[in-house]
């Protein structure tokens, strides 16, 4: 028997959300959508802070945060206009966003240029983003969205100017540490690492996302100290209540590792880690950077396996 094929069928965007703030913005802000944005992004678990989030005198759509921070959404039923294009602007600044996200019917080429410009010549700390949103239906099916990414950020070429401007005006031991972090995200790709890290930076960590808002797993290699390691980093703003939920399970967790983990809830301070360290002779050695990459990488990777269902999980 031949199978029985249907067409999919574009639908008006009004059909599903009359209103763009009453309807579409609640909507967008669940979390299940949230969610699915992030994906068609590639980004990390986005976590809503507020919808109709105030800004001065004005009202930003959603305000959401990654393990980078700030994130703004900015949504519209139709074609992009100038209005909105200094809206996101406006709130980016009033917030001190890290990524914009743009989510529209279709983007007029003017905008798309406008946003492609503000990446190229913007660094690697704020993100725009340009996302048109579709409705599709078979036959009598339910709604199905579907969003399509217009603009993102080229990270090689952002990555590159910032290679660029670190080795010329950053001290040796900026260098080094740059170096050392642009070829460990080579040793991970490599070995098809399921640790995604972020673009390197000039810096003693490297940033890479656990999946939640206000979690990140953090390489470390601390040359004053001669020491490696690898830390989970809780900066949520309840951080201190997931520290002790994780703390409870301490036992359970370092028997999964096989070894034993720095519990350290930091008082003072707004966050918490949880790491684990090792000896080292600095980043002056160079020809022990094969050595430092495979023990952070498995050390990454283990730490990742088992804290992040557990992260999921906190509540």
């Amino acid at each position: 028997m031949k199978p029985t094929l249907s067409t999919l069928q574009r639908i008006d965007l009004r059909e599903a959300w009359k209103h763009e703030a009453t309807e579409f913005t609640p909507w967008l802000a669940q979390a299940e959508n949230l969610n699915a944005l992030s994906n068609a992004l590639g980004l990390a678990e986005l976590e809503l802070v507020q919808a109709e989030y105030l800004v001065g005198d004005f009202k930003l759509d959603i305000l959401c945060s990654d393990e980078d921070g700030e994130v703004i959404i900015e949504n519209q039923l139709e074609k992009t206009n100038h209005t909105h294009l200094g809206q996101i602007i406006t709130y980016a600044a009033g917030v001190g966003a890290k990524k914009v996200i743009w989510v529209a019917e279709s983007f007029r080429p003017e905008h798309v240029a406008a946003l492609d410009f503000l990446n190229q010549n913007t660094t690697g700390n704020l993100n725009f983003f340009a996302v048109e949103i579709e409705l599709w239906r078979i036959a009598d099916s339910p709604l199905a969205p579907s969003f399509n990414v217009v603009v993102k950020p080229n990270d090689w070429s952002k990555t590159g100017r910032e290679s660029a401007r670190a080795a010329a005006t950053a001290t040796p031991t900026k260098q080094s540490q740059l170096r050392f972090w642009t070829d460990f995200v080579a040793h991970l790709e490599a070995r098809k690492s399921p640790l995604k890290p972020q673009a390197p930076r000039p810096q003693h960590w490297l940033n890479i996302s656990l999946g939640r808002a206000g979690f990140k797993l953090a390489p470390t290699v601390n040359s004053k100290e001669n020491r490696l390691g690898v830390e989970i980093y809780i900066f949520h703003e309840n951080s201190k209540d997931y520290f002790q939920q994780l703390l409870s399970q301490k036992d359970e967790v370092e028997k999964k590792l096989g070894f034993a983990l720095d519990w350290q809830e930091l008082p003072d301070s707004h966050a918490s880690r949880i790491a684990v360290f090792r000896a080292d002779s600095g980043l002056e050695a160079e020809e022990q950077w094969p050595a430092y990459f495979q023990w952070l990488a498995e050390t990454g990777e283990k730490l990742a396996q088992v804290f992040k269902p557990l992260i999921k999980g906190l509540g």
